[in-house]
């Protein structure tokens, strides 16, 4: 107990209790909302709750209840009978905006929280519970088969990988170089983002083959389609295209050592000499005490079976394995709080 700071009231530590136990009411009343379509109806401007049932084709008639809970959660503003956009539901959750997380809220409602229903059997059996885990290494080439599904997977990793690509843009150095390459880059959010940070860089995504028209979609739409390319193939078959860097994000935790250790020495073969390699994902600190960071892996571990966590200094222990020797370990202010590790190609 805190000197001087009197103690909570049973009441309200079982209120603590309470709160946690339900949280994911909280969770579901945002991801209606966006599945809805509430805050892209409501950027046009204000409605009353009649408007928005009409509109939205909703007819519970706790309708009012579930704005109004909106309106607690700081997502929306009340003024009157009219309910308006709050500044944060539109910066992060009206369509088209650059911030969008609208995505990673359908993909979570879709995915994600039907896997963790069952994280209970997960810790008994120690499977992944999620429809991709059930499909199995062909999950995601059979689902990107379908644009507009794999349109719905990348608005949801576009949401968190941006701030991560502003994050390597900003801190480290590129005025040395002038090739990339993301190994993994789904559409090529991160990499167009960081070309445009830097007009004098050019980049390559390497993924699969299916994402190329997701990705040139991408690129005329940021205008960077002169400087990106995509290179989709197998990154375990084929060679990485050789680049003065090469970015590495949310790849490693997917595959067992040896592969991650085949993929590292390829790009060990792929950096030109004096080059460097960035590795930024879910790393755990030797505390282990970062809840986010917990969760964070504890949702990956969920969605597939073939993932498996890695810390701080075994990513360290990787790239130098690998050739590389480490010069740069910092912590990344993104939506993941994704540690970043960045290694040097000797010269």
């Amino acid at each position: 107990m805190t000197v001087g700071v009197p103690p909570r009231s049973s009441v309200a530590r079982a209120r603590a209790v309470v709160r946690l136990n339900t949280a994911y009411f909280q969770t579901k009343v945002l991801q209606s909302a966006v599945e809805l379509g509430v805050f892209d109806l409501l950027a046009d401007g204000p409605a009353t709750a009649d408007t928005l049932q009409e509109k939205l084709a909703v007819r519970h008639r706790l309708t009012p209840d579930f704005l109004d809970a909106l309106v607690g959660l700081e997502l929306l503003e009340r003024d009157g009978a009219e309910y308006r956009n709050s500044d944060l539901t539109a910066e992060f959750l009206v369509t088209g905006q650059p911030t969008y997380l609208g995505g990673t809220c359908a993909q979570h409602a879709k995915l994600h929280y039907h896997a963790w229903g069952r994280l209970t059997e997960a810790l008994r059996d120690g499977h992944a519970k999620s429809s991709v885990a059930a499909q199995g290494s062909t999950a995601y080439p059979d689902y990107y088969r379908d644009l507009d599904k794999a349109r719905q997977v990348m608005t949801h990793m576009d949401a968190h990988n941006g701030f991560t690509a502003d994050e390597l843009a900003r801190r480290l150095d590129w005025s040395e170089y002038t090739t990339f390459t993301d190994v993994g880059g789904a559409r090529g959010n991160v990499a167009a983002r960081i070309a445009r940070a830097h007009p004098h860089l050019r980049g390559s995504v390497v993924d699969l083959p299916a994402l190329r028209p997701l990705c040139d979609e991408l690129m005329r739409e940021l205008g960077t389609a002169d400087r990106v390319r995509f290179a989709g193939g197998d990154f375990f078959v084929d060679p990485l295209p050789a680049s003065d860097v090469i970015v590495m994000g949310h790849v490693l935790a997917d595959w067992p050592l040896e592969k991650r250790m085949r993929l590292l020495h390829s790009a060990y073969r792929a950096v030109s000499p004096g080059g460097r390699i960035a590795v930024y994902d879910v790393m755990i600190d030797p505390s282990r005490d970062d809840l986010e960071t917990l969760l964070q892996r504890l949702n990956s571990a969920m969605i597939r079976d073939d993932n498996s966590a890695y810390s701080v200094s075994d990513c360290e222990g990787y790239l130098r394995e690998a050739g590389f020797e480490v010069e740069q370990v910092f912590r990344a202010d993104t939506i993941t709080r994704d540690h970043v590790v960045v290694a040097r190609k000797a010269a």
